[in-house]
């Protein structure tokens, strides 16, 4: 990066000479795209949207399937100063019509087979350009691209948004998130710090792109060092498995990690040329990692962040790494709890976790009101998420602040109950809610996966009542155990509680 432009591009440096031959991606179908390649062809998509007409500051959406062009495109619009806009495949029509609506991109992206319904939602956005980015090199976008590459990258402060990532949505208005070119460049160096990633490394890359885990960590750690990604459009246990051997890191969601135990070809032979299991999106349970331990011989290192900060805190890669916990914060991170009055998990302080630095986002789209809200007055961002810290200066995440029930005038921190639940044999996975009571305010369901099919459910609460009732004070155990096969997750793999929430009491009605 030159003192004078802050482009996240110079960051990523796909021109360096030293590495232009040197294999970047290499495709599920074994076709091989060096430095040179990605850098070529993110030069002339650059050339593509300049005759556009897109300029710096401009909102460039897409919502196109995973592929070396997509994360072309991505650096196209990081070249020409534009804001990269990524969604979600799998939102509806109505979902795209708001985020393209508050977004205001110039130009869409979206799948050939989604072109008539995109055109549609489109218009009433007043999209100016709408294009297609398929697979195997199809749609309009890359039918623009000529011998012309863009050979400049426009210079940019630090501060310049670089792209627009929208939350979840489960209550309320999407929050669009406006991440600059030095949050994602400085958190990215960090992370390339104290994972030491390298040229030497194989990165095996199953996860989406269109979210900061696939996109920015991934991504970004690999290029940054030099480094090579087996690149895969989606996960597969059956396909991770096959391709480990030629790794030496992993990074998934919880999810991948419960699924690559669930099969019988994992073992220390298949992971012998791994030097680090990374999860992180969503919680892992600590009986995921300790079985995850025994079986391969490895530790994963947990991590944990979010949208709106990039990584936080992570586990060390030299030391230990303690299950249920997400580690120390990152170089150049500051963070601090803020206490919640009468709130304890067993025996440590908890409250608000909240972060200061370069990495935290600069604003909420068009949502000024918000932004401020959302930070205190010495700059510290509000996560929302709750936390404590051990005598030893780990960090564990509690629960989100949005999730914590109160019960008779009592916290209640749904993880602890699950964190216990989690421990009973037959018990895959849990997730504890409140849902309203006319006498305490609110009442605990706990949702049971079970581990196996279950001949007596009687049999299977009560011990769990009795496993609640040794381990926990009376206001926490659940008044509600109900058994189910599966919990509703979003595309990361995080357990959607207000779906959770929904489900309950519609049952209840």
């Amino acid at each position: 990066m030159s003192a004078n432009n802050h482009n996240l591009l110079s960051v990523l440096n796909l021109r360096d000479p030293q590495r232009v031959f040197s294999p970047a991606l290499i495709t599920e179908s074994g076709a091989t795209w060096s430095y040179s390649d990605l850098a070529m062809l993110s030069a002339k998509l650059a050339a593509v949207l300049s005759r556009l007409g897109v300029v710096k500051g401009d909102r460039v959406s897409a919502q196109v399937i995973k592929s070396p062009e997509s994360l072309c495109l991505y650096f196209a619009c990081l070249q020409v100063g534009a804001i990269y806009h990524p969604l979600n495949p799998a939102y509806s029509d109505r979902e795209l019509a708001y985020f393209l609506e508050d977004a205001g991109p110039k130009v869409f992206v979206c799948t050939p087979d989604r072109e008539a319904q995109s055109q549609s939602v489109g218009r009433a956005a007043k999209v100016e350009q709408i294009l297609t980015l398929g697979e195997n090199g199809r749609g309009s976008l890359l039918e623009k691209v000529t011998d012309e590459a863009l050979e400049t990258t426009v210079a940019l402060e630090g501060s310049a948004p670089a792209a627009l990532l929208y939350s979840s949505g489960t209550t309320g208005r999407p929050k669009g998130i406006v991440l600059t070119h030095d949050n994602l460049s400085n958190n990215a160096l960090a992370l390339v710090e104290i994972w030491q990633f390298s040229d030497a490394d194989v990165l095996l890359h199953t996860l989406p792109i269109f979210h900061v885990h696939g996109l920015f960590v991934a991504c970004h750690c690999a290029l940054i060092s030099g480094a090579s990604m087996l690149w895969h459009t989606s996960f597969s246990a059956p396909a991770v498995l096959s391709q480990l051997p030629r790794a030496t890191v992993f990074m998934g969601v919880p999810t991948y990690y419960t699924r690559l135990l669930q099969d019988p070809d994992l073992s220390p032979s298949v992971c012998r040329s791994i030097r680090l299991f990374i999860s992180g999106s969503a919680p892992l349970l600590a009986s995921t990692w300790s079985e995850f331990a025994v079986r391969t011989g490895h530790q994963i290192l947990e991590r944990y962040g979010m949208t709106e900060t990039g990584m936080t805190l992570s586990n060390p890669l030299m030391g230990e790494r303690k299950p249920g916990s997400v580690g120390f914060p990152l170089p150049g991170v500051e963070v601090r709890i803020e206490a919640l009055e009468g709130s304890t998990v067993k025996g440590q302080e908890t409250g608000l976790l909240m972060v200061r630095g370069r990495n935290v986002f600069k604003e909420y789209w068009g949502m000024p009101e918000k932004t401020r809200a959302d930070f205190s007055d010495d700059g510290f961002f509000k996560t929302g998420d709750i936390a404590s810290i051990d005598a030893e200066g780990y960090y564990s995440i509690v629960g989100r602040s949005k999730d914590m029930i109160i019960s008779g005038g009592l916290n209640i921190y749904p993880k602890e109950i699950e964190q216990v639940l989690d421990e009973h044999p037959q018990v895959m996975e849990s997730a504890v809610i409140g849902i309203p009571d006319s006498d305490y305010g609110e009442r605990v369901i706990a949702l049971i996966v079970p581990a196996a099919p279950v001949d007596d459910e009687s049999s299977l609460i009560g011990s769990l009542v009795a496993l609640c009732t040794e381990e926990l004070a009376g206001f926490k155990r659940p008044k509600l155990f109900r058994l189910v096969d599966e919990l509703p997750r979003n595309a990361m793999g995080k357990v959607q509680k207000t779906e959770l929430r929904k489900q309950q009491l519609e049952r209840l009605a």
